[in-house]
């Protein structure tokens, strides 16, 4: 199979996979675990003090999701292309994996 097909089938499955659970699960919460934590460390200690405060605060549940999400993307951009190049480096030196 050409490496633009495999691409290509890649990328729908990738689309299909962000696609599926807005579609089919209605009414549904998609939320993080700092809430569902900062809930739990109430019912446990109700006087518990943070120890320190964000720095930035998004203005918007969106907008924090679009920063960690932007996050993820340059964290997945650093790791694949380090990889590539590791993959490279020994391809080009001769070395067999």
């Amino acid at each position: 199979m050409k490496l633009w097909k495999k691409n290509l089938i890649l990328i729908a499955a990738v689309i299909i996979i962000l696609a599926a659970p807005p579609i089919f699960i209605k009414n549904a919460e998609f939320t993080g675990s700092d809430g569902l934590a900062e809930e739990q460390i109430a019912k446990i200690d109700p006087d518990y003090k943070p120890w320190f405060e964000s720095l930035l605060v998004p203005k918007s549940g969106e907008i924090e999701s679009l920063l960690f999400a932007l996050q993820a993307a340059i964290g997945a951009g650093v790791v694949g292309f380090v990889l590539g190049r590791m993959t490279s480096v020994k391809a080009k030196s001769g070395a067999e994996t």
